[in-house]
């Protein structure tokens, strides 16, 4: 394995270190991480911590893509050797690990939670809801913020402004939820939001939970666009 290794304070730039590590027909890119931390060199660092595609945080650059590397087995790259490297179109804080900080506010501004005008939290009152109901919005609920939609954008590695895809789904999320109260207007009709999607696909491609980003960003450029023509409208 070649592992992207940078330590502030001591290197200039990330660079590329080797590593041997055996070709187990069951171990995942996170197993040869953790062969390596627990064998070879106890410095290196990254995050994981559930192993079963539901954390989100082992999200790393495997060969040059954005993988889940709980999800992404050695032996879908042969004899090798595997790259890993951090998730593009983040700071690196140290070796694999980036820094989110920016992320997580984006996430925070699409305010990812039920609104309900005039009620004080927290909310006590029972809300049901119909299958159909919750059919419209449960695909986009899927996502576990693991970031490679974001590392996968290219509008998002060019211009770190952009909102991003996970924010925008999670914002739909809420949006189609028949509880919710909010339509987020305000912070996804914005040339750094919706707009700024150029409909490449490649955050759902990306996705591990088929999320299907790029679905909610095109759905609500048609909200967006009829909410202008009739300002009445809603969703």
């Amino acid at each position: 394995m070649e592992v992207s290794r940078y330590r502030p304070g001591e290197d200039d730039e990330p660079v590329l270190q080797g590593y041997d590590v055996p070709l187990m027909p069951d171990w995942a890119v996170l197993d040869g991480l953790n062969y390596i931390k627990d064998r070879l060199d106890g410095s290196l660092s990254y995050r994981w911590s559930c192993r079963m595609g539901v954390c989100g945080s082992c999200g790393m650059t495997v060969n040059g893509e954005p993988r889940l590397t709980c999800g992404t087995f050695l032996t879908e790259y042969g004899d090798g050797p595997v790259r890993i490297e951090p998730l593009k179109g983040f700071p690196v804080i140290r070796d694999l690990v980036v820094d989110i900080d920016d992320f997580l506010a984006k996430l925070s501004s699409v305010r990812p939670w039920l609104v309900r005008d005039g009620e004080d939290l927290p909310l006590t009152t029972e809300y049901a809801q119909t299958p159909e109901q919750l059919e419209a919005y449960r695909q986009y609920s899927m996502c576990i913020n693991c970031l490679l939609c974001y590392s996968a954008c290219p509008v998002y590695v060019l211009d770190p402004d952009f909102l991003g895809p996970a924010a925008i789904a999670l914002a739909q999320r809420y949006n189609l939820d028949s509880r919710d109260m909010d339509d987020r207007f305000d912070v996804l009709n914005l040339d750094d939001a919706v707009w700024g999607c150029t409909f490449v696909g490649e955050c759902t491609r990306a996705c591990p939970k088929h999320v299907d980003p790029a679905e909610a960003i095109q759905r609500y450029k048609l909200t967006a666009a009829l909410r202008s023509v009739l300002p009445w409208s809603r969703r």
